[in-house]
């Protein structure tokens, strides 16, 4: 009922137990050819075996069903592909390698498959922030502190803020991606002993057959990959979440600067524009957070096989996956289409009547009055205005002690929301130089 609204289609695929039958034979398949790389087995049976290793000649519900027997699905699967293959290639079939060997890979394979999707909807939906920066780099909107009107800044650059977080979400999964998905091959203690001193060649052999980097060591019961896979996931999720809530913020009635392009109905109320893209954004980086925990927590494995805590990644891994592909797929439809409101971004600007730039006037009257005195100056202009009903602009040009100090074109200055924008161009300016540099490389 709810799946695809919390992956895509791809990740599903990658991810559902077709996808991990797969990946699990790709490994076999892998190690066979790689062992007669290395003069371990006859090529004859090598190729034997790898011409077996297709997810269509096996029953994935019966392997799912037997491996509640041993607490693994590979055990069964090595048996159906002895059945397969010919008699006397079977005592070549996962010659030296041990369960985890089998899916530690496969989990490497899925990742790198589903990290591909996900990073071109991430690239994707930097490029439309990098347009939206490029598009708005002079609208101005109220900057909100606490939820409440803080200063002056432009859409472009809170869109160049987005822009980075994307960025450098980008930076963390290309390196997981290129360095971290190494293929496991250790044996049943990580010392490969069935394979003699030949053990090495066949691990360098089989991460190249796989495309993985090759570690140092078996990495059996060392689990930061699988940390570090997790801990960009989640910063990804944070990204993305972070950019949907600020689209939600703005999309609401009252504010309206912002709607998506194909907003979502009610079954209830016929005039409702609900933001469903940034909805599903949240719904599902809102779920990440537990994911990753529960794979930190299952990194102390004990001695050189884990019991219980190795198993424990395998779901969550998988859902982690598909919710972040499900979330990127979302940010990079929803940024394409966002529809930009600059009027209601200028009528919510003005509904202090300019009292958001009270500190830009005192900071005009400082060298004058000095901080206090010009503080104390605003401040009384300020809460005439709201006694008033008027706006700062008219009290301070009423108010002999400003003008006294201050010219009417510099009273219109400094209560002018485009002229108190600080370094907003510069900054937006540095995202943009550092996502074009990014994309270069």
């Amino acid at each position: 009922m709810f799946g695809s609204m919390f992956s895509t289609p791809q990740a599903t695929a990658r991810t559902g137990p077709d996808g991990w039958l797969q990946a699990m034979l790709d490994f076999e398949a892998a190690l066979a050819r790689a062992e007669a790389d290395a003069g371990v087995v006859p090529r004859e049976a090598a190729d034997d075996i790898a011409a077996r290793c297709r997810a269509e000649l096996f029953d994935a519900e019966s392997i799912a069903e037997r491996a509640a027997r041993s607490a693994t699905p590979v055990i069964a699967l090595v048996s159906d592909l002895g059945e397969l293959v010919d008699p006397a290639s079977r005592p070549f079939v996962h010659r030296g390698a041990t369960s985890q060997d089998t899916i530690d890979t496969a989990a490497m394979l899925i990742s790198r498959e589903v990290l591909d999707l996900v990073l071109a909807d991430l690239r994707a939906a930097a490029g439309e922030c990098a347009r939206l920066a490029r598009q708005h780099r002079t609208t101005v909107l109220i900057a909100r502190s606490l939820l409440q009107q803080a200063a002056p800044t432009t859409f472009g650059l809170r869109c160049a803020g987005w822009l980075t977080s994307l960025d450098e979400s980008i930076a963390a999964l290309e390196r997981i991606r290129r360095e971290r998905l190494a293929v496991q091959f250790g044996g049943a203690a990580g010392t490969l002993a069935p394979l003699s001193e030949k053990g090495p060649r066949v691990l360098t052999a089989l991460a190249d057959r796989l495309g993985l980097p090759e570690p140092v060591l078996p990495w059996h019961t060392d689990r930061t990959r699988i940390a570090e896979l997790a801990g960009a996931l989640g910063s990804a999720a944070g990204a993305l979440g972070k950019i949907a809530l600020d689209v939600q913020l703005h999309a609401q009635t009252e504010i309206g600067e912002l709607t998506e392009g194909e907003p979502g109905g009610s079954s209830a109320m016929p005039h409702k524009q609900n933001p469903v893209s940034s909805v599903l954004i949240s719904a599902a980086t809102d779920r990440v957070p537990g994911l990753v925990s529960t794979l930190l927590a299952a990194m102390p494995q004990p001695y050189e096989r884990a019991a219980g805590a190795w198993q424990s990644e395998w779901e969550p891994l998988g859902e982690l996956l598909r919710l972040i592909s499900a979330a990127s797929a979302q940010a990079r439809g929803m940024l394409a289409d966002l529809r930009v409101h600059p009027d209601r971004m200028t009528a919510n600007l003005e509904l202090t009547g300019g009292l958001v730039l009270a500190e830009n006037a005192a900071g005009k009257l400082m060298d004058e009055l000095g901080r206090a005195g010009a503080q104390r100056l605003v401040a009384e202009m300020c809460e005439r205005a709201v006694r008033n009903g008027t706006a700062l602009r008219a009290e301070l040009l009423a108010e002999p002690r400003v003008r006294a100090v201050l010219s009417a074109d510099e009273v219109h200055a400094a209560t002018d929301p485009g002229d108190y924008l600080g370094s907003a161009g510069d900054f937006l300016d540095r995202a943009l130089a550092a996502h074009a540099e990014q994309e270069d490389r």
